[in-house]
């Protein structure tokens, strides 16, 4: 039997704890949950799992813990603050750290969770793509790095909440391909955006031509979840403007850091970082369309 550990019931750690609760009922293992804002277990209680009031006692009890926080400075106030995250770890630990944060980052909390616990933590990155949508079906595409044995521990609680994950190296390539993703997904929903207010201001019917769109090579996840928010010019949060603009900005930094040519990042970097600056961020990425037809 395993104990696997929570960390950050938010708008998709909620829904994803409650998938890995059905993981755990399935196998006869046991969930603990913590959130620092009380209210948000409730779908994964129904399922089994168990409220730890303490982040440190749930550390020191589970094989596994999946971290859910909004950026690396949550995780390192956890660990560094009052709480002392890592204190009580005993036995052999994976944390399994699925917030977007950047590669040096995560190779650097890796280096710091190690040595606070004598080599007994071990940090995988696994970042997600898919937003509330997947995390509520199951279906989230989930990035990984780290070493092989800490990702193998993980693996279960990962694959029980993304249909497609993929080890891909080392600690911070999981952050280096969300970056990636991010790279995609800010150009598509500005595209969108953009061919929308065109097709608009020309008298075409949006609602027709999305759905044309859908059905040929334009055809995406992105225009499939985002089409509700173009037609009807609502930006209700899934994924935050506010988040692309820190995930553009690690997918710039990288590239800086090797030398490689990102064009089409820095366009998007520069409109989702506008969006923010217009009072935006806190809207779902969507919002873009709303920055554009301005």
């Amino acid at each position: 039997m395993k104990t696997y550990g929570f960390i950050g019931l938010g708008a998709m750690g909620a829904p994803m704890a409650a998938q890995l609760a059905d993981h755990c009922a399935e196998h006869g293992d046991r969930l603990q949950v913590w959130n620092r804002s009380p209210g948000s277990e409730a779908a994964a209680l129904a399922k089994g799992a168990t409220v730890s009031h303490d982040p440190a006692e749930l550390v020191a009890a589970c094989d596994v813990v999946v971290v859910m926080l909004p950026d690396l400075p949550q995780l390192i106030e956890l660990t560094d603050g009052p709480s002392q995250l890592l204190s009580g770890v005993r036995t052999p630990t994976v944390l399994a750290i699925c917030s977007s944060i950047s590669p040096p980052a995560a190779r650097s909390y890796a280096e710091h969770a190690a040595k606070l616990t004598g080599g007994l933590v071990e940090v995988v990155d696994a970042p997600v793509s898919g937003g509330p949508e997947g995390a509520s079906e199951g279906t989230l595409a989930i990035m990984i790095g780290g070493h092989a044995s800490a990702v193998a521990a993980a693996w279960p609680a990962l694959t029980s909440m993304g249909t497609t994950v993929r080890h891909l190296g080392k600690i911070g390539s999981g952050s280096l391909a969300k970056a990636c993703n991010q790279m995609v997904v800010a150009a598509t929903m500005i595209a969108l955006s953009e061919a929308s207010a065109v097709a608009e201001s020309a008298g075409v019917d949006v609602p027709g031509l999305l759905d044309v769109l859908a059905g040929g090579y334009a055809a995406s996840r992105v225009l499939e979840v985002k089409t509700h928010n173009l037609t009807t010019r609502t930006y209700s949060p899934g994924g935050r403007a506010a988040y692309m603009v820190k995930d553009l900005g690690f997918a710039h930094a990288e590239a800086q850091r090797t030398g490689t040519t990102v064009g089409q990042a820095e366009l998007s970097l520069a409109t989702f970082t506008a969006a923010a600056d217009a009072g935006l961020g806190a809207a779902d990425i969507s919002v873009v369309d709303h920055l554009i037809r301005r």
